[in-house]
């Protein structure tokens, strides 16, 4: 399949460009769909969604295994596109790819045991009821995705909202929304008899995004910048409709002095560089114990050295998306250097538009921007603590909290528990994001809400309880009038019960 864009779109649509971020080269045209376009989109999906909830658990996870066995078998399409639209290595576009499909594997085949209607206790007072939970599908779920893994993004967020019963609408980023658009579409390829419009995308820049938020959709799953993020809850707001955001990140890495040094520096390396450092997840703070300082830096340095910005396949890591990203990152680094930090890496001259070749910074000031605001750029940061409890202490001092790393052979469990954030990774990097059986999400200005797991399967859900009389259990209390021997009974009740029979 070599069609990326217009998918016989009405001529009668505005249409914007998508250039190759590396060398410019144009990789498609897509419509800039509007507010009317969004509205119909929806519709069609709530009509399309009662066909899906109807299929059971059984027939969701039917369908969404032939999607996992189609996406598995096209996977090189998926390579091809997502190199040639955000030039990022063919590995990078391949790790988001499998992430995706493992997700979509996981929540086809646990939806069931985790949403099934459960039984729960009535309680003393009402023991002649039977109580019941059911996890309802919302109905038509927003998916507002961001450019720099748009394959595992989107595939992500429809896992979690298809498996649970919903029909989903996306609204891909402008800058990546080829191969967004593909893995929506491969859902209908798998699954041809599936009613038109159960899963669609919508493409367009900024008004189209917020089209989507005030379109009824009965949630909206966003993932992307905290600015972005609090416009699309204001929006949100408006109408009442529940969000889920995931946004932005400083995450820190503690290495204590008992951790295998080889084993840090690598995943340090890896986790701060890999996608050029544009992650949410990315390593961008370092903390390392001073007894291990030298050693540490020594390690991470000739890590560091290896690591390649470029266009080939397999390249360490490919461009900037967008040249803002860029002033960014020369403003963070500028501004470490000038407020007395050492490069241990690389350095201002590492910036060569559209690509930042490594740089590893150290001894930066705690209140420097470099390490109070997201760089989302190959740059780390890595300062000296004398106690990993000082470690642990201004990786806290921030407003975010997403994920975090903790480097030790025997303390990790003491150190990881005490860090404020979503996800912690014990001697390696940005593992639990990978896992679709955990939670993912983050805390504080990192956002709310979970995909992933149990959690992220129930957050596209609502919790209906019910409540069904079996029997009638003398006088009844829930009638008029109420008499002097019914408050009497309820007394005695709950002074045996919650005085004398509680432990």
């Amino acid at each position: 399949m070599t069609t990326t864009a217009t998918d016989a779109q009405p001529s009668s649509h505005t249409m914007f460009e998508v250039r190759n971020p590396a060398t410019g080269a144009e990789v498609g045209q897509f419509p800039i769909h509007t507010a009317t376009d969004v509205a119909d989109r929806v519709t069609q999906a709530r009509s399309a969604q009662q066909w899906w909830a109807a299929q059971g658990f059984d027939g969701r996870r039917r369908a969404m295994i032939r999607w996992v066995r189609w996406l598995a078998a096209h996977c090189e399409e998926f390579y091809d596109l997502g190199h040639a639209e955000t030039a990022r290595p063919k590995g990078d576009v391949q790790m988001g790819f499998y992430a995706g499909i493992e997700d979509i594997r996981w929540t086809a085949s646990n939806a069931k045991r985790v949403l099934k209607p459960r039984s729960a206790p009535p309680g003393l007072a009402l023991a002649n009821f039977q109580a019941s939970v059911s996890h309802e599908p919302l109905g038509v779920v927003g998916i507002i995705t961001p450019w720099n893994v748009p394959i595992y993004t989107v595939l992500s967020g429809m896992a979690c909202a298809l498996a649970a019963g919903n029909a989903v609408v996306v609204k891909p980023s402008e800058l990546s929304p080829g191969v967004a658009k593909l893995a929506v579409d491969s859902f209908h390829r798998a699954n041809p008899d599936a009613p038109a419009g159960l899963v669609s995308a919508v493409t367009g820049l900024g008004d189209t995004g917020a089209a989507l938020c005030q379109s009824g959709v009965d949630k909206v799953a966003f993932t992307g910048s905290v600015a972005t993020g609090r416009r699309v809850m204001a929006t949100c707001s408006e109408t009442l409709t529940p969000v889920v955001l995931e946004l932005g990140g400083k995450d820190p890495t503690i290495i204590a002095e008992d951790a295998d040094l080889d084993a840090a520096a690598e995943s340090v390396v890896w986790g701060g560089f890999f996608n050029a450092g544009q992650a949410c997840v990315g390593i961008e703070r370092v903390y390392v114990v001073d007894s291990v300082r030298d050693s540490f830096l020594a390690k991470v340095k000739a890590c560091a050295e290896r690591a390649t910005a470029g266009t080939d396949e397999l390249s360490s890591y490919g461009p900037m998306i967008t040249s803002g990203q860029v002033d960014i990152v020369r403003s963070h680094v500028q501004a470490a250097l000038d407020s007395g930090a050492t490069a241990l890496v690389g350095g201002i001259e590492s910036i060569r538009p559209p690509f930042v070749d490594p740089v590893v910074l150290v001894d930066v000031p705690e209140d420097n921007p470099a390490v109070t605001e997201e760089t989302f750029g190959p740059v780390i940061v890595v300062n000296t603590v004398p106690t990993t409890e000082e470690g642990v202490r201004r990786a806290n001092s921030t407003r975010f909290g997403l994920g975090s790393a903790v480097f030790s052979t025997k303390r990790y469990e003491g150190i990881a528990r005490r860090i404020r954030a979503g996800g912690v990774t014990i001697n390696s990097a940005l593992a639990f994001v990978g896992m679709a059986s955990v939670p993912f999400g983050g805390v504080g200005d990192s956002g709310f809400g979970r995909f992933h797991g149990k959690d992220g399967l129930r957050e596209f859900t609502y919790a209906k309880s019910q409540a069904r009389k079996r029997f009638d259990m003398g006088p009844p209390v829930q009638a008029f009038p109420r008499t002097a021997e019914q408050f009497d009974m309820v007394r005695k009740m709950i002074r045996w019960r919650y005085e004398r029979r509680l432990k």
